[in-house]
């Protein structure tokens, strides 16, 4: 059995090697798409009935598996938008300096640690009700370790109101005046 903590960095680890192969301009697409995906389902929560409705009657499995869908949906996008011929063809995407690996790696991380980081926080919400994930145990140092990281997951900083709206407008601000 593993921690969800060890794991948390284990795909830290995991999405900084992607990071390195893919280089930093397709990983801050991949940022911006999860940015995208918290922002969606912040305004989906606050001012749409149905969904609404669904996150609070609904089951925690089916309140997980909705979340989760609209998160890994949105980051496919962001991994595969790359492989859209203008956007390959436009030269933007090119890696050719140790630089641009580098900050692959970081940006990588830092995609690990929202992506897996977000679906640990609705797991959590949802009261972790598969059986094969078990809550951490407070009285254990990973269990110890596993709540201190629970409070600084993404969902807990950049799902408050006014963060989630600057984080938007900068995202695409960013995209305006680098990728177009």
């Amino acid at each position: 059995m593993i921690s969800l903590n060890i794991l948390l960095f284990i795909f830290v680890a995991l999405f900084a090697i992607i990071g390195a192969m893919r280089g930093w301009s397709k990983e801050l697409l991949v940022t911006f798409s999860v940015i995208l995906a918290l922002f969606i389902m912040s305004v989906l929560e606050s001012f749409v009935p149905f969904f609404k409705d669904t996150i609070s009657t609904g089951t925690p499995q089916t309140v997980f598996w909705l979340r989760t869908v609209i998160l890994v949906v949105l980051v496919f996008a962001g991994y595969q938008t790359p492989r859209i011929p203008r956007f390959a063809e436009s030269g933007r995407f090119i890696r050719n300096v140790l630089q641009d690996g580098l900050l692959g790696i970081f940006l990588g991380g830092v995609n690990g640690f929202l992506i897996f980081g977000t679906i640990w926080y609705y797991l959590n919400a949802a009261g972790y009700p598969f059986a094969f994930v078990t809550a951490p145990d407070a009285a254990t140092a990973a269990g110890e370790a596993a709540t201190r990281l629970l409070a600084v997951l993404p969902p807990n900083w950049l799902m408050t109101t006014p963060t989630i709206y600057f984080a938007v407008a900068i995202a695409f601000a960013f995209v305006i005046m680098v990728f177009i």
